[in-house]
């Protein structure tokens, strides 16, 4: 089934509504809140994914829901909208404008169409199944990588990985010529748009990488998981993003090395 016009059209609807939900509390009282997995989440956070799901549910009732504050709504179309409308609290927190609205839409567990959003810089990034990513309108495209040695690398934290995935990361990072830390989403929009050359991540949930894929690899990247494998409803939060697909061959391997 995929995506129609309308769904990507929708999704932009989606997008509005949660810039229009997040910005009242940017810099602002925001009632933070820890979750059981002493994960942050506010007011902002839960304004947006209400304010996406009333229009999914006006628009599209048929299909299933995934949200990151909300417990999910299933459907029957097999089609699911996978929603992080803060993906980057701390950032968003700390007052730091590099988190960003992840919307996904799944047809039978493949991502199909995805949404970077940028609310407060204005950034949006948009790609499909078989379409170019764009920018706010306009194509963004990944850079060419010639060797590894020369490759950015990204990572929201390293914090973030267990023993084995930590040492794996620092057998990558290495071989780079130099990492950035922190970003989460909005590395994954620098890389389609030809800034950064790798992102590394784990411990991901669905709503935290589903949106990803579509941009990336609508802007000439690739995404898989730490085994080479594409990425979708039920892969482990292991991912990688490359912009020149001809380095994914040294970038597993680096990752391969895990343990001592």
């Amino acid at each position: 089934m995929g995506f129609k016009a309308s769904d990507i059209a929708l999704a932009g609807r989606l997008a509005d509504a949660a810039r229009a939900a997040i910005r009242p509390y940017y810099r602002a009282e925001h009632g933070l809140e820890m979750k059981g997995d002493d994960s942050p989440v506010t007011l902002a956070d839960k304004a947006a994914e209400a304010a996406m799901r009333a229009l999914i549910v006006a628009e599209c009732p048929m299909d299933s829901i995934v949200g990151e504050e909300e417990d999910a709504r299933e459907g029957s179309s097999g089609r699911t909208w996978v929603l992080d409308p803060i993906d980057g609290t701390r950032a968003f927190i700390a007052g730091r404008p590099i988190f960003g609205t992840l919307i996904a839409l799944l047809d039978n567990g493949w991502p199909v169409l995805g949404v970077i959003d940028q609310p407060i810089i204005g950034e949006r990034w948009i790609g499909a199944t078989g379409r170019p990513t764009v920018l706010n309108g306009k194509p963004a495209t990944t850079r060419r990588c010639r060797d590894i040695s020369h490759a950015l690398l990204a990572t929201t934290s390293p914090a973030l990985f267990d023993d084995d995935q930590l040492h794996a990361f620092e057998h990558l990072d290495a071989k780079v010529r130099s990492t950035v830390l922190g970003g989460d989403c909005y590395n994954y929009g620098c890389l389609a748009s030809g800034h950064l050359d790798i992102v590394v991540e784990a411990q991901l949930k669905l709503h935290d990488f589903a949106a990803l894929i579509p941009v990336v690899e609508g802007a000439g990247g690739r995404m898989c998981d730490w085994h080479g494998d594409p990425l979708h409803a039920d892969s482990v939060g292991e991912v990688v993003a490359v912009g020149d697909p001809a380095r994914i061959d040294d970038i597993l391997e680096a990752l391969a090395c895990r343990g001592a």
